[in-house]
């Protein structure tokens, strides 16, 4: 089937997060949307319980992807469908979801919008994050689509983690801090933030350093082109030093561990309805005052 906006809708994935009320009748609602539309329908295993009808998800294989939780969920979704830009509707179950959508009461209503071309894609890049280890690669690369973090693990105590841009390594400095977050503009809303990173609009092109309580007043966020890479060195001599890819997957690093953080070939559309944009998130989540169209005002 085509959406009226040209882009084909044979296909739906879904995700979610067990742990949210209202995830039963969410997926009813995109069960009987499927139906009445015949579109192909696939869940995740944890989810096939809820749709036993619906097939296994498989990311090559959808053109749209749901998720239905918080922007965990909808982070661990988009990461899955990345390399295939896949649009992703997230739906929010939870109580901040500064990545997603649409509440559950307007999901019905979202679909219909989506299949009548009724949206617009607000596409986000990602990070490629790779571990190297006496030179060599050590493990698989990551993708993120709001940060790579190095960051201590177990007893409080500071790590020094020395920092490089580019590929000639041009050398930024040491870092005697908690961590650094390794972040995209997505990503500038979320742990940065709290950090006392900058917010960056999603539409600019670069990638974020930013410490975690340094230890020197001197230390301040970094922004620097998407073209150019970011590698940290662990120079801390201990076993403690862990990279955290969007807050959910990652790897032990050692001394001496060179992690190189680059822009990503994967792509993430959010699917967002007309009416939205950045902006207006930041006002609703963030509660950045009272708007000049807002009726308590007049």
């Amino acid at each position: 089937m085509m959406a009226a906006g040209g882009a084909r809708l044979d296909h739906i994935g879904v995700v979610g997060h067990e742990g949210y009320e209202g995830l039963d009748a969410s997926l009813e609602t995109v069960r009987a949307f499927s139906e009445r539309h015949g579109i192909e329908l696939s869940t995740e295993e944890a989810l096939r319980s809820y749709l036993p009808e619906a097939g296994e998800l498989r990311p090559e294989a959808v053109d749209l992807l749901i998720t239905l939780g918080g922007d965990g969920t909808l982070l661990r979704g988009a990461r899955s469908v990345a390399p295939y830009h896949t649009p992703v509707l997230g739906v929010n179950l939870g109580y901040l979801g500064f990545l997603t959508a649409v509440p559950p009461t307007q999901l019905a209503q979202a679909l219909d919008q989506l299949l009548a071309g009724d949206y617009w894609l607000d596409r986000r890049f990602t990070l490629e994050a790779s571990v190297l280890r006496d030179g060599d690669s050590a493990g698989p690369s990551y993708v993120a689509l709001n940060d790579a973090v190095l960051h201590k693990g177990g007893f409080a105590r500071v790590v020094r983690l020395a920092v490089y841009v580019g590929e000639d390594r041009w050398e930024v400095g040491t870092y005697s801090a908690d961590g650094v977050i390794i972040s995209t503009p997505t990503g500038s809303t979320a742990y940065s933030l709290s950090a006392g990173g900058p917010i960056v609009v999603p539409s600019v092109d670069c990638i974020l350093a930013t410490p975690i309580c340094p230890h020197t007043l001197a230390v301040r966020p970094l922004v620097v082109p998407s073209s150019m890479e970011i590698s940290v060195e662990v120079l801390t001599p201990s076993e403690e030093i862990i990279l955290t890819i969007d807050g959910q997957e990652g790897a032990k690093l050692l001394p001496g561990d060179r992690v190189v953080v680059r822009r990503g070939a994967a792509e993430v559309p959010l699917v967002r309805l007309p009416g939205q944009n950045f902006f207006s998130t930041l006002r609703r989540k963030l509660h950045w005052g009272i708007g000049r169209s807002d009726p308590s005002k007049h």
